[in-house]
């Protein structure tokens, strides 16, 4: 199913064809999104299911020109009256299995728990309906496969809507690596902290929801996506190390989990390093963010502790160090953020401000455009894949002491 090299895990070639695959993918993203007034398919809007009351509330769906919410659905009635409210749909249905045998819906964002996205995803294409899912695209090996064995044999998109892949910093960082201002990216690192999750782990009725004690690993698209999503590199061998400490909340949870916090080593298949740091727990502030090296400049996101996003470039002058030894000076900037949510990378009724950096409107045009032009979105199976299965093998990693293991790499058929 994966195309793997029996001895590696995968083959240079393989390498080679998923990182042109996702350039490709990345690039006829951003091309379409500057397009204005093409032709719609079949001359109508995309009709839209939305799957879950509480994330799924946050895209804008009833706002781009191309789109429409037909149906809602969640399992909870005050949550499926939510749905309609925010998207002024008078249709809803009570699971998201009476959803998919609608026929005016044309497809259907999943915002259900992470556990049951392939299957809910699965479901959705068998009834023919294209789908864009909330991360992380799975939770397994097993899922990650069924899920992409399900996208080839439907041939409908699929689309992950991962957040950073849109962020403001991010998009910056793809414009600065197409256009050559990096050099090489020798080495990245990115983190997701997000302490007092617990909140989230009980029902109203005391039972556990699927976030109780998740291993943060199997969260990792949220920093995956600042350099897979920016050069197009695929992660190919890992070694994590999990922390926990012990705390009664811990013991005997449904992922056999004991960590709180995962911290990974990636080599990429062009040997670069990357780290990503997932922490649930401690004294640290909340961010999502990434600081790309490069041989000719470097880019760092905003920091949670109030510096600004810096941009670093190489430079002829020297300093002494406190030894007295002679070193380069790299001259250092203030880099202005701008707003690409403001500019015509959008369409006119989404250009403001949106959820996690100003993501989810770029989310919601890519699947859309992505659905009327009859076109691969920019984050689409391979690439959501690219994105999820190295923090499944990072959490294997770290259950087993932090030990190096390959990671599988998919790509498409030829």
């Amino acid at each position: 199913m994966s195309e793997l090299d029996g001895k590696t895990g995968h083959s240079r070639r393989d390498f080679l064809k998923a990182g042109a695959a996702a350039l490709g993918a990345a690039a006829t993203g951003r091309a379409a999104l500057a397009q204005e007034g093409a032709t719609k398919v079949g001359g109508k809007k995309i009709r839209v299911g939305v799957v879950g009351g509480g994330f799924g509330t946050s895209f804008q769906w009833h706002e781009h020109p191309d789109s429409t919410v037909e149906a809602v659905s969640d399992l909870i009635e005050e949550r499926r009256k939510r749905l309609m409210s925010v998207f002024k749909c008078s249709k809803s249905y009570n699971s998201l299995e009476e959803l998919i045998r609608d026929p005016n819906v044309d497809a259907v964002a999943v915002f259900t728990g992470a556990p049951d996205h392939v299957r809910h995803c699965v479901a959705c294409m068998k009834a023919g309906k294209h789908v864009i899912s909330a991360v992380p695209a799975a939770i397994s090996i097993e899922q990650a496969e069924e899920l992409l064995d399900t996208v080839r044999k439907t041939g409908l998109t699929y689309m992950m809507a991962e957040t950073s892949y849109y962020q403001q910093p991010a998009i910056s960082a793809r414009k600065f690596w197409n256009e050559g201002k990096f050099g090489n990216i020798f080495y990245t690192e990115s983190e997701y902290h997000h302490a007092g999750l617990e909140t989230l782990w009980y029902n109203g009725d005391g039972s556990q929801t699927w976030r109780h004690s998740y291993p943060p690993m199997l969260y990792p698209t949220h920093c995956t996506a600042f350099l897979v999503g920016t050069t197009g590199e695929r992660l190919v061998e890992v070694s994590c190390i999990g922390w926990g400490n012990g705390a009664e909340i811990m013991k005997n949870n449904q992922y056999n989990n004991p960590f709180w916090n995962e911290t990974a080593f990636f080599k990429t298949d062009k040997g670069h390093a990357f780290r990503v740091g997932i922490y649930w727990y401690g004294a640290h502030r909340g961010i999502e963010r990434a600081q790309w090296y490069g041989d000719k400049m470097s880019f760092f996101c905003p920091t949670p502790n109030g510096l600004g996003a810096i941009i670093v470039r190489s430079g002829n002058q020297t300093e002494k160090d406190d030894a007295g030894f002679t070193r380069q000076l790299s001259p250092f900037e203030q880099y202005e953020q701008p707003m690409w949510w403001k500019t015509d990378m959008l369409p006119e009724p989404l250009r403001h401000d949106s959820g996690h950096y100003g993501s989810h409107t770029f989310l919601t045009h890519e699947f859309v455009d992505a659905l009327i032009h009859g076109r691969k979105p920019a984050i689409d199976v391979y690439e959501a894949l690219a994105y999820t299965v190295p923090g499944i093998i990072a959490h294997k990693s770290a259950l087993e002491g932090g030990i190096q293991l390959k990671v599988p790499v998919y790509a498409p058929k030829t």
